[in-house]
């Protein structure tokens, strides 16, 4: 069995990856993955749960739901 990617110890995700296929309002966006920034500062983490053989991969930043208004 492949070993599977971690969670840094003790940190939250800051960033969702989304495989996203289409453009504008039509555009299908599904959660495949998290990012956590290295404690240098200089990059990413990255988890994932999927990696998509089409479409394109969108890296976001997390917000509170309360903050998307």
């Amino acid at each position: 069995m492949p070993k599977q990617p971690t969670q840094p110890a003790g940190n939250k995700p800051t960033h969702r990856l989304y495989r996203v296929v289409g453009d504008g309002e039509s555009a299908s966006w599904t959660p495949i993955g998290a990012a956590w920034p290295n404690k240098d500062g200089q990059g990413f983490s990255i988890s994932c749960d999927a990696v998509p053989l089409q479409g394109r991969i969108i890296m976001r930043a997390i917000t509170e739901k309360g903050a998307q208004q």
